[in-house]
């Protein structure tokens, strides 16, 4: 298993595996299945190959396949470009256990790691998805917040965990340590 930067040939087989997630992992994600399957192709494109460079999506791949994948997202806002944001986490039922979430993370926060200006990186998790939530702990995100009912699922409102991961070579470390 090894993990790859997506590019715009990856596509088809990216399309496949999110429409997957939202099928499988429904109270991870804020999308249906049925709403991004409506996406035209230029849509999964523009997800894995922004030409702003505001986002970097990575896979991993498995025997030739796309098992998991991951994106981190930066802000052009003066105000936020301090702050990066992970979405789109997801690992195939039979790739868990393996690595590939760990490496997927580790790719992506060295993608935050290579641009100064990115000091915090913010998730939110699914409340109760134990697995998830180890995972990002123990890359060092911590807790701060749960918004109550973000998510509307078929079985009731799911509430999303907030976290946050300061980055070390970030400034403000010091001072910002001290406010958490």
């Amino acid at each position: 298993m090894h993990v790859v930067t997506l590019s715009a040939q990856d596509a088809p087989r990216y399309r496949a595996l999110m429409l997957h997630a939202y099928e499988a992992a429904a109270d991870a994600f804020t999308s249906t299945a049925e709403e991004r399957a409506t996406e035209p192709e230029s849509w999964w494109i523009m997800r894995l190959a922004d030409p702003k460079a505001m986002s970097v999506a990575f896979g991993a791949i498995d025997n030739g396949k796309l098992v998991g994948t991951v994106t981190i997202e930066f802000s052009s806002k003066p105000k936020t470009r301090h702050k990066a944001h992970l979405i789109g986490m997801f690992v195939m039922e039979y790739a868990r256990g393996t690595g590939a979430g760990k490496a997927l993370l580790a790719a992506a926060l060295e993608a935050a790691k290579v641009r100064p200006e990115v000091q915090v990186i913010t998730l939110t998790v699914t409340e109760g998805n134990l697995p998830a939530t180890r995972l990002y702990e123990s890359a060092g995100f911590k807790v701060f917040g749960v918004e109550p009912m973000a998510v509307a699922t078929p079985g009731g409102f799911k509430s999303k965990v907030h976290m946050w991961l300061e980055l070390p070579h970030s400034p403000h470390a010091t001072k910002l340590s001290g406010a958490r």
